[in-house]
């Protein structure tokens, strides 16, 4: 239970570890006794911003908010959370903003009339005018039936709400979905079974219909995916990020469920197959050519009665807008992270649905579904030449030329012979920085050039023991299936990205039957921009409550 924010200590009244500020900022001081149990409890409304040593920064957004109002919390359950941890009493008007904002969910409705089919409705026609009167949704808009009711048009539907999002009123979708063309798929869990969490993720979107499950790397999103598929019992279109994913897809549902290797078809660069469970790339997709998406067909090829988007934080912006046109499908979205470096996260409330289940990093490495990391950055010192080429470069230059520095390689092989006997994965974003440590060290690189069956084959060789140290460059952020990797050493990254941090680290989160300890190194050069990215980059690992040790490698 949690303390009270009037209970008592030797010493008087307890004070928490948490201010809440006048422009919506939550200041955590992360050396106070209730830090973690305050982290916990705020995380499923504030998001972190900032997180130097000792405080860390969140803030109250209206987003986020509404995602804690969408998953069952109300404004009293978060207001007696900010009091709870609260250091001094949050102002009258912080708490009425909570509850104003937490109260606009749900104002407006999007129903199956009998008699009128789509319309939306409210609970206060004041918003309700408000929205028909606005220039941004009049045109979708029908005519008022009653005061509270006004008519849709079903193409609509996607686009209305987003508008509204856009007007800070985030609809609550009930119109419920078409069942589609009905598959038999059923879950063969054969000396195995569904996790708690995996189950309770699967319960909660099933009862919604629409919306996001976010699960750490290696927590089994694909086994929540084909739970969900079992679920709905119905022909599906899962998308993902590209041609290894979608076979790795296609060989857990092989493995996991009823589904036969004739029921499941490749949609993508090397194959176009449209079966009653169609795994899709978003490269083919999205192709266009003369300014027209060449494979829109696909949406239409089935009557589909679930959509998968795997990665959803990865959604290309085309396929956004295919997502407002399938709002009558069921869809489910599968991602470690909601963190979208675009700030489209709004997208995805409003067009897959909003967040309906999480599960907290630590708290499942706790359980030991996920395995134990450490994370240490690595500082070294660039040689003088490097640091005036890095003060010198324009700013699209200056974090790669600081990111590059030489003094890595040998960091990087001192850390490949510390960990000798494991299987390593040496990541990047630079292909010359890759291509010169694959070179000095001796092992293969995977980059995007690499050919999908010479991936397959280098990931079979590094999943058999065969190859023990695997360079890869930004091909290995997502949907690459490594059980067996334990260290991580990442040598430069796409800038600041917090998503792309928290995927590498990923990597090596699958728990190991021994239970041996996952380690992730980020290679740093000291006094450089790459610092300040690798502070921005670790945020979001931060507020799932992993902490960083830095260490000086020293260099030239």
């Amino acid at each position: 239970m949690r303390p009270g924010p009037r209970e008592r200590e030797a010493g008087g009244v307890v004070s928490g570890p948490l201010i809440v500020q006048s422009d919506r900022s939550l200041l955590l001081e992360v050396d106070h006794p209730q830090a973690e149990q305050c982290r916990l409890a705020i995380s499923a409304f504030a998001e972190l911003e900032r997180a130097p040593e000792h405080i860390h920064t969140y803030r109250l957004s209206p987003l986020g908010l509404w995602n804690a109002a969408s998953a069952g919390y109300d404004a009293e359950t978060v207001i007696d959370i900010l009091l709870t941890y609260a250091k001094f009493p949050p102002s009258h008007e912080i708490l009425l903003d909570v509850s104003e904002q937490m109260s606009r969910f749900g104002v407006l409705r999007l129903e199956d009339h009998p008699s009128h089919g789509l319309v939306l409705t409210s609970s206060d026609p004041a918003a309700l005018t408000e929205v028909i009167d606005s220039k941004h949704t009049t045109a979708m808009l029908g005519s008022r039936i009653e005061p509270d009711i006004v008519a849709v048009h079903p193409s609509q539907r996607g686009a209305l709400k987003q508008a509204l999002l856009h007007l800070l009123w985030p609809v609550d979708d009930r119109a419920g979905y078409v069942d589609g063309e009905a598959h038999p798929i059923t879950l063969v869990e054969d000396g195995w079974s569904l996790r708690p969490y995996q189950k309770a993720a699967v319960d909660s979107f099933s009862q919604a219909g629409s919306g996001v499950c976010v699960l750490p790397c290696g927590a089994g999103k694909t086994v929540v995916g084909a739970a969900a598929m079992a679920r709905a019992s119905a022909t599906t279109l899962i998308l993902v990020t590209n041609t290894v994913a979608a076979r790795q897809w296609r060989d857990e549902l092989l493995r996991r469920t009823s589904l036969t290797a004739e029921e499941i078809g490749e949609y993508s660069g090397e194959r176009k197959q449209i079966r009653p469970v169609t795994i899709a790339t978003y490269q083919v997709v999205t192709y266009r050519r003369n300014k027209q998406f060449q494979h829109l067909e696909l949406f239409a090829a089935r009557d589909w009665g679930l959509v998968i988007y795997d990665e959803v934080h990865l959604l290309p912006a085309p396929v956004f807008r295919m997502a407002a046109d399938m709002q009558a499908r069921r869809r489910l979205g599968l991602t470690a992270t909601l963190v979208r470096e675009d700030g489209r996260e709004t997208d995805v409330f409003s067009l897959i649905g909003p967040c309906r289940f999480e599960a907290p990093w630590r708290e499942l490495e706790q359980q030991g579904w996920i395995a134990p990391a450490s994370c240490t950055e690595v500082r070294v010192r660039p040689e003088r030449s490097e640091l005036l080429a890095s003060l010198e470069a324009d700013d699209a230059d200056r974090y790669r030329v600081a990111a590059s520095a030489r003094s890595k390689v040998a960091v990087v092989k001192d850390l490949i012979a510390e960990h000798s006997g494991e299987q390593i994965l040496v990541i990047g974003a630079y292909l010359d920085q890759l291509e010169d440590l694959a070179h000095k060290l001796g092992a293969p690189l995977v980059q995007g050039s690499t050919s999908t069956s010479e991936r397959e084959d280098l990931f079979a060789k590094f999943r058999s023991g065969e190859v023990t140290v695997l360079v890869i460059s930004r091909v290995g952020n997502h949907s690459v299936d490594l059980p067996d990797a334990t260290v991580c050493i990442q040598v430069s990254g796409t800038f600041g990205s917090r998503q792309e941090e928290a995927q590498r680290l990923g990597r090596v989160l699958r728990s190991k039957p021994d239970g041996r300890r996952a380690h992730f190194y980020a290679v740093v050069t000291s006094d450089t921009v790459d610092v300040e990215y690798a502070a921005s980059r670790q945020r979001f690992l931060t507020e799932q409550g992993y902490s960083y040790q830095i260490t000086d490698a020293g260099g030239s």
